[in-house]
């Protein structure tokens, strides 16, 4: 197991790059949200994990067996992966963030064809989720009142080249 990666990963990558190439920015492993997010994106207040399909135990997905041998470790660990995502989900919505979460078979599968109809869905999301713009009301300005913002006007000095 200390050859499986948690970062950095061919359909993290991948992920990564096409949402880059679509203008969003993000940050990667945030250490200060539950969970370390794989992709954090703070100005839609968004987070996207990458689930590996077998480590989570995605439903119904080839990828997602039980090995054959020492059955009851296995079992165990990929239970105790299952209610850590429910727990850092909930903790992650309790703090207000927008959970995505991606499987490696939709990386996997549409890579060898075409990416475009999971970053379009992805991006949707995204956008969807945006949160709302928040209106401002500016003071107003009365008749008559003179407002002073600065203080007066000091005139620029030049310094003389020697």
């Amino acid at each position: 197991m200390s050859k499986i990666r948690s970062k950095n990963t061919k359909p993290e990558m991948t992920l990564r790059k096409a949402l880059f190439a679509r203008s969003f920015r993000y940050r990667v492993n945030d250490k200060n949200l539950p969970g370390k997010p794989d992709i954090v994106l703070p100005k839609y207040k968004t987070i996207i994990f990458l689930h590996g399909c077998f480590w989570h135990r995605h439903e119904g997905c080839k990828y997602a067996y039980t090995p054959k041998t020492n059955t009851k470790f296995w079992v165990d660990k990929i239970t105790s992966n299952s209610e850590r995502d429910k727990t850092n989900l909930q903790k992650l919505t309790a703090l207000g963030w927008n959970v995505l979460i991606v499987w490696e078979c939709e990386i996997r599968h549409t890579y060898k064809h075409n990416l475009t109809p999971l970053i379009d869905r992805v991006e949707a999301e995204i956008l969807g989720n945006r949160p709302k713009k928040i209106s401002m009301k500016f003071y107003e300005l009365k008749e008559d009142e003179i407002l002073m913002v600065a203080e007066e006007h000091v005139p620029f000095l030049r310094i003389p080249k020697h």
